[in-house]
C-alpha cells in the first residue's frame, strides 16, 4: 500500500474492469472472435452429425438444378413454400456451379453476417460502444451451432439486424430492408408491426414497406408468377405438427411412453418429421387461429403502451421480441432455425436498454444452447422419442414460453407512468451524448449518420420528443 500511496491518480494503473472493457471493445479482438466463431460454425455445418446442411444440399440445390435444366422456377412457374425473394440467395449460391454450392452458400452467410457485425460495432475508429451486444451475438451464434448458417433464415437475420440498428436515423431505409427480409422469410413482418406501433414515424415506415412489397409483387407478376407469388401463404396451411413445436410436446411424451397411438413420421410432401396421435389434426387446425389471437393480444397491449406515451426505446425492443417469440411459440412448425430470429430483438434490446435486457439475453443464450443439443446432436434420439431428448425439447419449449411471457409483461410495463418517467429521465441524461453525435455529423464525419442510433442514448433522444429522425430528408 505504501508503494502506491504516493502515486498520483493520473498515473495510477487502470482498474482491471476498465482494462478488460478496453480489451473486449478492441475492434481487432472482436473481428478475430467473429472469424473464429464462423470458422467453428462452418466446420460443424460441414462435418457435424444429423446433416446440418440438409436443406441446402438436398432441397435448395434441387430447386436450382430444376430451374437450370428446365427453366421451371418455384414461386414463378409453380407454388413455393417460401416468399419469392428466398429464391435469390439460393440462386447466388449456384453462381460458381453446383459442385461448390455448399461452400458458396456458407460464404454468402458469413459475408452477410460480417456486414451486420460491422454495422453493429460501428464503422468509426476507436473503441466500440456496443461491446455487450456484439459479444452477445457472437456467443449466441456459437451456442446455436450449424443451424445458424444452414437455412434460409440465416439470410434474413443480418438484414433485419442492420434495419433495426438504422431505424432511428433512417426509418425508410430500415423499412425497405425489413420488407426485403420479409419477402425472404415471413418472420421480419413481426418487427415491422412492432415499428408501426412503437414509432412516431409509422407513416413513413408503412409507405416504404408497402411500396417495397408492391414493387416486388409487380415484378413477379410481370415475370408471369400469377398467384404463385402468394403461394407461401397457403403452402403451410395443410401441414401437421412438427416434432419440435411446443404444441407437439404432449404427443412426443406419449410417444416416449410407448403409446400405440402417438408416433413420429416423415412427411415426404413437407420434407420434415411430424408427430401424429389422437387430437393432432385438431391441434394443427387450431394453431393458425390461435397465433392470430395471440398476436392480436400483443398488438393491443402494444397500442395501449403507445397511447400511454411509452418511449420508443422502452416499447420497441420488448414488443418486437414478444411478436417474434409468438411466431415461434404459437406455431405448428417449430424448426430449430427459428431460434436465430431472436438475435434481432435481443440485440436491439441490449443496444437501447443495456442491463435491463439481461434476463431475455441470458434466456436466449440458453435457448440457443439447448437448440444445438437437440439439433443436430440429439436429433436421432428425438426421432425415436427417447425420453432424454424429449426432456431437452420440453425444457427448450418451456423456456420459449417464459421468454414470451417476459416480453409481454415488459410491453405492458413500458406503458406505465413510472416506466415513462424513468425513461424520460434517462433520455434527458443522454442529451449531451446525442448532441455530440450531431456535432460529429455537422463536422463531416462520414460515419456520423450511421452512428446516430449507436446506442440507447442517441436513440432515446431522437424518439423521446417524437421528433423526426436526424436525416428526415432520407
Amino acid at each position: 500500500m505504501s508503494a502506491m500511496a504516493g502515486i498520483p491518480a493520473s498515473v495510477a494503473p487502470p482498474a482491471p474492469e476498465s482494462t478488460l472493457r478496453r480489451a473486449l471493445g478492441n475492434r481487432l479482438a472482436l473481428w478475430a472472435a467473429f472469424v473464429l466463431v464462423h470458422a467453428e460454425l462452418v466446420w460443424l455445418a460441414l462435418t457435424g452429425p444429423g446433416l446440418p446442411l440438409g436443406d441446402v444440399t438436398l432441397v435448395y440445390t434441387t430447386w436450382m438444378k430444376t430451374a437450370d435444366l428446365s427453366g421451371y422456377v418455384v414461386g414463378i412457374d409453380g407454388p413455393f413454400v417460401y416468399p419469392i425473394l428466398a429464391i435469390l440467395p439460393m440462386e447466388l449460391a449456384a453462381l460458381f456451379g453446383f459442385d461448390l454450392y455448399v461452400y458458396t452458400w456458407l460464404g454468402l452467410i458469413v459475408l452477410l453476417n460480417a456486414v451486420g457485425f460491422a454495422v453493429l460495432i460501428g464503422l468509426r475508429r476507436g473503441a466500440v460502444a456496443r461491446v455487450v451486444p456484439a459479444w452477445w451475438w457472437l456467443g449466441f451464434l456459437l451456442l446455436l451451432g450449424p443451424i445458424a448458417v444452414g437455412r434460409i433464415d440465416a439470410v434474413t437475420v443480418p438484414i433485419a439486424l442492420v434495419a433495426v440498428l438504422l431505424v432511428a436515423g433512417r426509418p425508410r431505409l430500415a423499412s425497405v430492408l425489413l420488407a426485403i427480409a420479409t419477402w425472404i422469410k415471413i418472420w421480419p413482418a413481426a418487427v415491422i408491426a412492432a415499428l408501426l406501433i412503437a414509432s412516431r414515424e409509422r407513416a413513413r415506415i408503412l409507405v416504404a414497406a408497402a411500396g417495397t412489397s408492391v414493387l416486388i409483387v409487380v415484378i413477379c407478376l410481370v415475370l408471369g408468377s400469377g398467384w404463385n407469388v402468394f403461394s407461401f401463404i397457403t403452402e403451410q396451411t395443410g401441414r401437421g405438427l412438427q416434432i419440435e413445436s411446443p404444441v407437439s410436446t404432449i404427443w412426443m411424451w406419449q410417444a416416449a411412453a410407448g403409446s400405440p397411438t402417438s408416433r413420429v413420421y416423415y412427411d415426404h410432401d413437407i420434407l420434415t418429421y411430424q408427430v401424429t396421435g389422437q387430437g393432432t389434426e385438431f391441434a394443427s387446425a387450431m394453431m393458425t387461429p390461435l397465433l392470430v389471437l395471440v398476436v392480436g393480444v400483443i398488438v393491443a397491449i402494444g397500442i395501449r403502451a403507445q397511447l400511454q406515451r411509452a418511449p420508443f426505446v422502452a416499447l420497441f425492443p420488448p414488443l418486437a421480441l414478444a411478436l417474434v417469440t409468438a411466431f415461434i411459440v404459437v406455431n405448428k412448425v417449430g424448426s430449430p432455425q427459428f431460434i436465430c430470429w431472436l438475435a434481432v430483438p435481443i440485440v436491439i434490446g441490449l443496444v437501447y436498454r443495456g442491463r435491463r435486457y439481461a434476463v431475455p439475453a441470458i434466456m436466449a443464450l440458453v435457448l440457443a444452447g439447448l437448440t444445438q443439443l437437440i439439433y443436430p446432436f440429439f436429433y436421432g434420439w428425438l426421432l425415436v422419442a427417447h425420453p432424454l431428448a424429449v426432456a431437452l425439447l420440453t425444457l427448450r419449449n418451456l423456456l420459449e414460453v417464459a421468454l414470451l411471457l417476459w416480453a409481454v409483461v415488459m410491453v405492458w410495463r413500458s406503458g406505465s407512468h413510472a416506466e415513462v418517467a424513468l425513461d424520460d429521465e434517462a433520455a434527458s441524461d443522454a442529451e449531451g451524448e446525442s448532441d455530440a453525435v450531431g456535432e460529429a455529423e455537422a463536422d463531416g464525419d462520414p460515419d456520423g449518420g450511421l452512428d446516430a442510433a449507436s446506442g440507447a442514448a442517441s436513440g432515446a433522444e431522437v424518439w423521446k420528443s417524437g421528433s423526426r429522425s436526424p436525416d428526415a430528408a432520407d
